[in-house]
């Protein structure tokens, strides 16, 4: 069965101010980390992994609020994050997290034409320039948009475990986050999956592709990578301890 969502209350007669928040879904186990705790707990120079995440996202002066989406038995999260807000409301799939937080932030008054940057947590080398550069860029955009590393390698197809063809990489460009769309047309684009499982929705911008809009693509770095796989931790603390 469906669940309606509850409506937004902008004041009638004054123009919103659109200010912009951070979503930060940290509800996965990060199993593919071989890790024995999840991977946004795992120590990383010291401090958890999602530490990392969230001091970048605290630096940058123009995020009004930032979220955290913990899984309801998180029993990793310190507590208290000074300026960071977390909700235990963490669903099954990823988009499922981010929808919850969207409505938890519906729920606190956020207005639907404020911006949302929707970050992952394992993404722990973005910089507060790069976020603040998608701001600027995507501020006044009609869509929203994301950062993207355009394609620097050959890429193949696969069958078997075998090359099946070389794909043309002109015009292929790496997803990256935060992914930045205004709370209201990410909120519906999701709803409008929901469904089925949010079946297709591998990140915000394919919910927003499926309206039929078309996200701004925002260069970024590709030092900022998603921490998956083992190998990873020892990259992502070279490259932090090299920022110190």
């Amino acid at each position: 069965m469906s669940t309606a969502l509850p409506p937004s209350d902008p004041t009638p007669g004054i123009p919103p101010v659109s200010r912009c928040h951070a979503l930060l879904p940290c509800a996965g186990t990060g199993s593919r980390a071989g890790t024995p705790l999840p991977k946004q707990y795992q120590p990383l120079a010291g401090r958890p992994l999602v530490h990392h995440t969230l001091a970048a996202l605290r630096s940058v002066a123009r995020l009004d609020r930032i979220l955290v989406v913990l899984a309801p038995e998180d029993a990793h999260w310190p507590g208290d994050v000074d300026g960071v807000e977390a909700v235990r409301q963490g669903g099954a799939t990823r988009a499922e997290s981010v929808f919850n937080g969207l409505l938890a932030l519906r729920e606190r008054g956020v207005p639907d034409s404020d911006w949302v940057l929707v970050h992952d947590a394992a993404r722990c080398l973005v910089t507060p320039e790069e976020v603040s550069a998608l701001i600027n860029a995507c501020a006044d955009d009609p869509v929203g948009g994301l950062l993207a590393l355009p394609l620097p390698d050959t890429l193949k197809d696969e069958a078997g475990g075998r090359v099946a063809g070389t794909i043309e990489r002109r015009h292929k460009w790496l997803a990256q986050t935060p992914q930045m769309f205004r709370l209201g047309e990410l909120l519906g684009a999701l709803q409008a999956t929901r469904a089925t499982g949010f079946e297709g929705i591998t990140d915000e911008a394919s919910a927003i592709e499926l309206t039929g809009q078309r996200p701004r693509l925002v260069e970024g770095r590709a030092s900022n990578i998603k921490v998956t796989y083992p190998h990873d931790f020892a990259l992502a603390e070279a490259i932090l301890r090299s920022r110190a």
